[in-house]
């Protein structure tokens, strides 16, 4: 089965038949749902191996995470796979495990599939194996991590205001001293979410050093979170920020077990505000962030500056968290 006989199924030309399925963009709705046809009809799958040799990379995108088991993540790789499909494209997953070795690994198998850019939320703030891959002519886009450079695209949230949003809500429910679970101290969101808290403790008038309590996990899950809560336990705070919300209900869980009642006894926030924070025993408070339209909009400036690199602008997009009040700091239920 051959390009040619498609064309002459869907009645176009074989280059149009080549448009649909390498720049359907530049193809009508109309035409490009013709060729598509054409395409089932005949069975057709073009061969992959020789379209990338011809064209030096392939129809894939790369896109490597710290952490897939955090929903945060899954959603940013669903609003990447939209548009990666929208525009013909495949998208690679790499799990970094926040792991520099295994990133390192992972973009390692992007470059041998000749992927047409790669999707990364870094697992440290080292450029040196990105700059290795723009070296091979592969576009990079930060994910969830501002660019330190102009010539880089980037997507992110504004964590600094998140953590001072989040500290700032606890204060005004009353508390003075609050714990921050948090994960490893080279995760950047870790780091700028502490340094939003302490922000907001300053500008209350509190000393950070005396106000704020750091309980430092190895991994942000669930599990770590419940250890968290098993440390809070000799000496409660009057409220525990964690930097995420997987963090956070296993802090809920852990707490409700040994008898201590969220929000009356300890009021509790997470970041994130994941589909599992509403629906948890007690609702969690939790700050949150436009996920899916995160990859989105990276996925749409990779592929604009792979497309079209005379034309392409390189663009740091800020996005800014929202504070969403539940139960777990004295809100109203979910529907309430």
């Amino acid at each position: 089965m051959s390009i040619k006989e498609v064309a002459a199924r869907a009645g176009v030309s074989p280059g149009t038949v080549s448009n649909v399925l390498n720049r359907p963009e530049k193809v009508s709705a109309a035409t490009r749902a013709r060729v598509e046809q054409a395409i089932r009809e005949l069975g057709f799958v073009r061969h992959g191996s020789a379209s990338t040799l011809r064209a030096g990379h392939s129809r894939t995108i790369g896109l490597s995470v710290i952490d897939i088991g955090n929903p945060f993540f899954t959603d940013v790789a669903a609003g990447v796979e939209e548009v990666a499909s929208e525009r013909g494209y495949a998208v690679i997953l790499g799990n970094s495990s926040g792991a520099r070795a295994k990133e390192e690994r992972n973009l390692l198998v992007f470059a041998e599939q000749r992927v047409r850019g790669v999707l990364i939320t870094p697992s440290d703030d080292d450029p040196a194996r990105l700059e290795a891959l723009k070296e091979r002519g592969i576009n990079v886009v930060l994910v969830d991590h501002p660019a330190e450079r102009p010539d880089q695209c980037a997507v992110a949230v504004n964590d600094v205001a998140g953590g001072s949003l989040a500290v700032t809500h606890l204060l005004r429910c009353g508390a003075e001293r609050i714990a921050y679970v948090t994960g490893p101290p080279s995760i950047r969101q870790c780091r700028e979410r502490r340094l939003g808290a302490e922000r907001a403790l300053a500008a209350a008038g509190l000393d950070p050093a005396e106000a704020l309590e750091e309980v430092p996990m190895a991994t942000m899950t669930a599990r770590s979170g419940q250890q968290a809560a098993d440390k809070l336990l000799h000496r409660l705070p009057d409220a525990v920020f964690c930097a995420n919300d997987l963090l956070a209900l296993g802090v809920l869980r852990g707490l409700l077990q040994a008898g201590v009642r969220v929000p009356e006894d300890v009021a509790l926030i997470g970041y994130d505000d994941i589909d599992f924070a509403s629906a948890s025993t007690v609702s969690l408070t939790s700050i949150r962030q436009p996920t899916q339209q995160l990859g989105r909009v990276a996925a749409e400036l990779l592929l604009d500056e792979c497309d079209h690199p005379g034309t392409h602008a390189h663009q740091q997009i800020m996005f800014q968290p929202e504070l969403v009040v539940r139960e777990s700091t004295g809100g109203a239920a979910p529907g309430a």
